[in-house]
């Protein structure tokens, strides 16, 4: 584990998703925070695949994924961005649905996907400094805020489970 941030330090990090919604690491929820490049997709997407079913659908956890944007873009190049994100969201409910009805979990996947897009750099920067740390990041953070664990790459499903007790 490395990076800017202090394991046992707590945080308050707020974001505001794709749907609006605003997010913070310290609301009461177990947060599992993903920081991921475009070309990061598979590694996010590893992440949510090793979430245990125990956290699926229950409010005391929330996954927030933010995606960085390597350059700046124009409005159209922003709005083509949302689309890709909101059809990536899309399927990305649809697989985790079929996770919530294995667990028989009476809910809409869809309401439990959060990501951030950062066109310019607002929401990655409050983790570490610009241009610095990994382009890829996976933070636990307690429902205060304070940091539980830090990976630079795909945690085993193990270290998830592990920390998300």
């Amino acid at each position: 584990m490395q990076g800017a941030l202090s394991s046992g330090a707590t945080y308050s990090f707020n974001f505001n998703d794709i749907d609006a919604k605003k997010l913070s690491t310290a609301e009461g929820h177990v947060t599992l925070l993903v920081v991921a490049g475009t070309a990061d997709g598979e590694k996010a997407r590893a992440v949510g695949d090793r979430v245990p079913d125990r956290c699926l659908g229950n409010p005391d956890y929330k996954m927030i994924t933010i995606i960085r944007f390597a350059r700046s873009h124009t409005v159209i190049g922003r709005r083509i961005a949302t689309a890709f994100i909101r059809h990536r969201i899309k399927t990305a409910a649809k697989r985790l649905q079929a996770r919530y009805e294995a667990q028989k979990i009476a809910r809409d996947a869809r309401d439990d996907i959060f990501v951030v897009p950062d066109f310019d750099g607002t929401a990655s920067s409050q983790l570490v400094e610009q241009g610095k740390g990994a382009e890829f990041q996976v933070l636990v953070f307690a429902r205060d805020g304070k940091l539980l664990a830090q990976w630079t790459d795909v945690p085993s499903p193990k270290q998830l489970a592990d920390v998300l007790k």
